[in-house]
Order: structure tokens, then sequence, then C-alpha cells
């Protein structure tokens, strides 16, 4: 049985405690903008995010994390976040999701969270997952169990476009030469990346992004966090876990999915929508700025969202980097 769901007035001022959060992490991260060191800016953003949860007037607990703990040394899957409150809640997050598009000085990073009352995101072990993303006006169109041209085709009807004018976002990888393949012959526009699929999924629902449709196979715990957004903006996401191992088919099990090839909705990976999203650009991406610095001053750029509403916020803020330090220590290292 589900908590029960956030007080209203208590959820509105939570949304911009939120947007806070990945503020402070795109902020620590970006100063590793193409310094070649992923790793150095994952740290970064998970030590300025881990901080500003400490700030927030929330009982959390990371469903969807770094890492297990004996793999992360905080923001892994099972700590407390928050200072504490009766309103206990499953927290998503990804502190940095791009860290190569960091470290490359590449777009599309982005610091991401997801915030539900327990018990409401399904908590997705580090494995693959097939995805389908689409925005509000494919609901109901498409679906994994579609090929890539049908799916294409219901895209641009719903959008009343030709299908030479959809564009796909497909990670660029060999598992999904087939789809890349199949999408030229169709005469379908493509952008391939190489990193980071949460953002363009989000980007499906944002209007004037110019991306109608992702698929392909990513990370199963950035297929929750998409679909959180896409709870949220009333979009379209499918997913289906896709184990590579024994193991992986254990973790599925534990996950009471006794079928690996059982389709996902939006239902199975947020239940209901009493969720909250937040995502702030740490470079230029589809729909969000990155973070920039002008003298001692930096601006970021940020979505908030709320299921209950529906309601999109896109936030622009000027931050004093003296007033910042403990958020960018890690960049002065």
């Amino acid at each position: 049985m589900h908590t029960q769901r956030l007080n209203s007035v208590m959820e509105r001022e939570l949304t911009l405690e939120f947007a806070r959060v990945t503020e402070a992490a795109a902020i620590a991260s970006a100063r590793w903008w193409g310094r070649g060191d992923k790793n150095a800016a994952d740290d970064a953003a998970t030590e300025a995010m881990r901080a500003m949860f400490d700030t927030v007037n929330i009982d959390g607990t990371v469903v969807i994390g770094e890492g297990e703990m004996d793999e992360a040394p905080m923001l892994y899957i099972g700590e407390k976040v928050g200072r504490g409150h009766n309103v206990q809640v499953d927290v998503a997050v990804d502190p940095l999701e791009g860290t190569n598009l960091v470290a490359k000085g590449l777009m599309g990073a982005i610091a991401v969270l997801a915030v539900a009352p327990k018990g409401c995101l399904l908590h997705a072990p580090d494995m693959y997952m097939e995805k389908i993303a689409a925005g509000p006006a494919a609901v109901g169109k498409i679906s994994l169990d579609a090929s890539v041209t049908e799916n294409v085709r219901a895209v641009a009807r719903s959008l009343h476009k030709d299908i030479a004018d959809v564009t796909v976002v497909v990670l660029d990888r060999e598992r999904h030469r087939h789809i890349i393949e199949e999408l030229r012959r169709i005469g379908a526009r493509i952008k391939l990346i190489s990193d980071g699929d949460v953002s363009p999924a989000v980007a499906t629902s944002i209007p004037g992004s110019g991306v109608d449709m992702v698929i392909g196979i990513g990370g199963a715990p950035e297929g929750v966090l998409a679909a959180a957004a896409l709870r949220c903006t009333g979009g379209e996401f499918q997913g289906r876990l896709w184990p590579e191992n024994a193991k992986d088919i254990e973790r599925c099990k534990k996950l009471g999915v006794t079928d690996p090839r059982k389709i996902l909705t939006l239902n199975d990976l947020v239940r209901g929508e009493d969720v909250i999203f937040a995502a702030t650009g740490v470079t230029d991406g589809d729909f969000l700025k990155g973070v920039r610095y002008y003298g001692n001053y930096a601006t970021t750029h940020t979505v908030v969202m709320r299921g209950v509403s529906g309601t999109i916020r896109f936030l622009e803020a000027r931050h004093r980097m003296d007033k910042k330090t403990q958020y960018t220590k890690r960049a002065k290292a």
C-alpha cells in the first residue's frame, strides 16, 4: 500500500527545493567541461547534490543512485537523504547523466532527479532496458512489440508529419545497427548520440525541442528517470528489461518481473501521478542550456515538473559563485 500523497502546499515548495538540488550538481560538474576526467565531474556533481539534499525537508530513500553501498560513497541505493520529515519519499538520481559528454565538452549532459511517495518508483536494477519514448500525441499508438517502421509511422501520423520530418534519437551503439538501418530505409531523420538518453526522452514532450521519438537499449535506471518526466508531461514511455546473463534474470525476478519480455508501462515504472521531476542543463542540450559563467556569476537553466498538476516550469537562475564554494571545491582541486 502506498504512502499518502504529498501535501499539495508542501509539494509546491519542494519543486523549487529540488531545482536547487540539480542546480548545485550542475554548477559543480560544469567546471570539468572538456577536461577529460569524467570521474572527477561525476564526483563533483554527486558531492554537491548530496550536500544540497541535506537542506530539503523530506524523509527520502535513494532507490536509484550511484550504485550499491559498497560501490558508492554517497547517493548509494538505500541511503537516507533529506532533513527528515513526515513525507516519506523514494528518490531516483543521476547527479551527472552524461559523464563522457562533460569530459569531452559535448552537448546533452544534465543533472537529474525524480521523487515520488515511498513505493511508487520501480527499483530498477543496474542492467539494460529496451525503451521507446514519444510525446503526448503518440500515447497508445506506439509499442515495443511493433517494428521500428510501424512506430515511426504512428508518430508521424500523430504529429501530422511526413516520415521524412520525424526525428528519432538513437544511442550510437553496434547493438542498434539494425534500428539505424531501418530508420534510414524509411527515410526518417536520425540523431545519433554518444551518451545520455534521459534528456532526449524528455525532449519528446517539449514543443520545439526537435525530438519526436527515442528508441533503443540503454540503462534501466535511466529509464525510470525518463518515465518520471513523461508521467508529468503526459507523454508515452515503455520499457522492457534486457537481461544479459543469469544474474540479470535473477535481478528481474526479485523485482517481481517473472517474464523478462514483459513490457513495462508508465504505470509499472512510476505508480500514480504524484511525482516531481527536475533537471538542470550541464552542457547545452535539446531543451536546456548548459551552465554559463560570467565573472563572479554562473547561470543555470532548469526544468521542474509536477505530475499531479501537469505543470512544467523552466527556471533560469543567476548564482553568486563566491557563495557557492561548498559546491565547487572539487573543480578547484
